[in-house]
């Protein structure tokens, strides 16, 4: 069946109300980030991967996904919560005193979904590699999928990942890097150049792939593509281009959004700028 990438599109303009209504809430969190990568993470988990809501932590059988830059939960809760994890009501406790969905994902707290703790940055791709592994030894020919952020990659521990995966053919892996180019404290070229990032990752032994993150399609025809060209001896990267805070116009073209709640004047801005498609929680 074809994709529906109307539908598709719908999803994540709720997934971005969602956000902004969960930060605005609780006046924490980071939204920035988190509406830039709404499309990316509706077409993983509603057309791209094979995963079971019933959720079992070992994930034998399923495609797995990590998500590294742990601090936009936002969308990785509302998404899981609009496919089927959990009770979308149960999205109005993000940060409150003992909620599931504290700030930065947590797996003591046994939401169905998640499978690492994703607080500090830079563990996600070492923790992906050894998913991936593990599926190899068991013989399992489902996929591994990470999400790491720009500034993330800063970390040292990446790029030893980044050696260790192609020397050991981690081919089953698909890791995704959102370039939207800012970070805390001001843009990624600014704080700290990441350079030419293909360049790097082709030199390291990763098949490299671009696509463009707040669209849609080319989000789904390039996901696509990527899962055609696992288990051929190399990991696979995306460079994912985006814009922190897309979808709400104010919030677009800074840094500043990076970790700050909307008051309540910017919330109904920015909730007059998206279609409800699936209703508010």
């Amino acid at each position: 069946m074809a994709t529906d990438i109307q539908q598709l599109t719908q999803t994540a303009s709720q997934v971005r109300r969602d956000i902004l209504r969960m930060v605005h809430a609780c006046q924490s969190g980071h939204p920035g980030g988190s509406l830039g990568c709404a499309d990316f993470l509706v077409a993983l988990y509603f057309e791209i991967m094979h995963h079971d809501p019933k959720f079992n932590m070992d994930g034998k059988g399923e495609d797995l996904f990590f998500l590294s830059n742990g601090h936009i939960s936002p969308v990785f809760y509302s998404v899981l919560a609009r496919s089927g994890y959990f009770d979308v009501k149960e999205l109005a406790t993000f940060r409150k005193l003992n909620s599931r969905l504290q700030g930065h994902p947590t797996t003591h707290e046994h939401l169905p979904g998640v499978r690492m703790a994703s607080g500090s940055l830079g563990q996600g791709l070492s923790v992906a590699i050894g998913a991936a592994l593990s599926k190899k030894l068991n013989n399992d020919t489902s996929l591994v999928f990470s999400l790491h952020g720009d500034g993330e990659i800063q970390e040292g521990q990446i790029w030893e990942a980044a050696m260790y995966a192609p020397h050991n053919k981690v081919d089953n892996l698909i890791a995704t890097i959102d370039v939207n180019g800012q970070q805390i404290d001001g843009s990624t070229e600014q704080v700290l150049s990441l350079g030419n990032l293909r360049a790097k990752w082709e030199a390291f032994g990763w098949e490299v792939l671009e696509m463009s993150g707040n669209d849609m399609a080319d989000v789904i025809r390039v996901l696509h593509l990527a899962k055609a060209k696992a288990f051929k001896g190399k990991p696979i990267l995306i460079l994912m281009q985006t814009e922190m805070g897309n979808g709400v116009d104010f919030m677009m073209h800074s840094h500043k959004w990076h970790g700050i709640a909307p008051n309540d004047e910017q919330l109904t801005n920015a909730l007059g700028q998206l279609a409800e498609t699936l209703g508010d929680y």
